[in-house]
């Protein structure tokens, strides 16, 4: 199916790298795929068009996607099954005995999460400064209005990469003192006072709003679960298909897959230790997929994209 077509189906998420991830799945005329990001089932609706013999495991946590999950249903019947749950959950959901041919991450926040100004994900419309991507957990106010200094500026650091963390969480803490911060704007406005901006033009408060988001909804430790399940869930030949969109997240999927691609080096000290062992996954391709032109100049949101495929090659 064309991205054309998908997104006539569903005109408020553009797949990123749509053609690319089918190519990836390698997918199987009767095969039983997980789709850890649902969103708004773009990959899902690609998979069970492009193979009508397959299936689709789908799974998100955020409470939004229940809506599109139910019209799926009545289309597909029993090929596709949701499940509201974070996806290192996928070991869980997945039923005892049975493995899975395909397994495909969309990280990050979805277009619709970014548009929404009451999810608080975005400092381009004044909502609460939530940023949760389900009901449960602290917010991102919480975070702000009661983090210490020194632990806002690691963590913005951390996960934001942002070399003015420490002036940033000194003034998160000063500023606070007078009027906590509720709404997405209180915040971006003082980062915008504070942080210079970028020479490509990157909105100041892009990177401390990224670390926010990444701390409250623990992104980086899930994925990292995620990817370990998937050792235990792939048939052989399945593909481990992961699309991701910072570098934080591009050099976690990398270590995993370049880890569990080669051989472990033997200790010539203490030949006991570190003996040769079998690869668990051939990789697709060294470097990471990115972006056409086209796609790019059609939606801009993909041009950080990066695309990484193994293949599983059973223990």
């Amino acid at each position: 199916m064309s991205q054309d077509r998908l997104e006539r189906h569903n005109p408020l998420h553009y797949s990123v790298m749509l053609d690319e991830v089918l190519e990836s799945l390698n997918l199987q005329d009767t095969g039983l795929y997980a789709d850890c990001t649902f969103g708004r089932g773009g990959y899902t609706r690609a998979i069970l068009e492009a193979k009508k013999g397959s299936h689709v495991m789908a799974l998100d946590r955020d409470i939004t996607a229940l809506e599109t999950a139910k019209e799926f249903q009545k289309e597909y019947g029993d090929r596709f099954v949701f499940h509201q749950v974070c996806f290192d959950a996928l070991s869980t959901v997945v039923p005892e005995g049975q493995k899975v041919d395909g397994i495909v991450f969309d990280l990050g926040v979805s277009s619709p999460q970014l548009d929404r100004p009451e999810r608080g994900f975005s400092f381009r419309f004044e909502g609460p400064l939530d940023m949760r991507m389900s009901p449960e957990g602290i917010t991102a106010a919480e975070v702000v209005n009661t983090y210490g200094e020194e632990d806002l500026a690691n963590l913005i650091y951390k996960y934001g990469e942002e070399k003015k963390s420490r002036v940033v969480a000194k003034a998160i803490v000063m500023d606070r003192k007078t009027k906590p911060f509720e709404t997405t704007t209180d915040l971006a406005e003082l980062l915008r006072r504070i942080v210079p901006k970028s020479k490509d033009g990157l909105d100041p408060a892009t990177r401390t709003f990224q670390a926010l988001r990444i701390h409250v909804n623990d992104e980086l430790g899930q994925l990292e679960r995620a990817l370990d399940n998937s050792l235990t869930l792939l048939n052989p030949g399945g593909r481990l298909v992961v699309v991701s969109f910072h570098s934080l997240e591009d050099r976690i999927v990398k270590h995993f897959m370049v880890k569990h691609g080669k051989k472990i080096a033997v200790n010539r000290y203490r030949p006991d230790v570190g003996a040769p062992e079998k690869p668990l996954f051939k990789l697709i391709s060294r470097k990471a997929l990115v972006p056409s032109p086209d796609e790019i100049k059609e939606n801009p949101r993909s041009r950080s994209a990066k695309l990484r495929v193994a293949e599983y090659l059973g223990l």
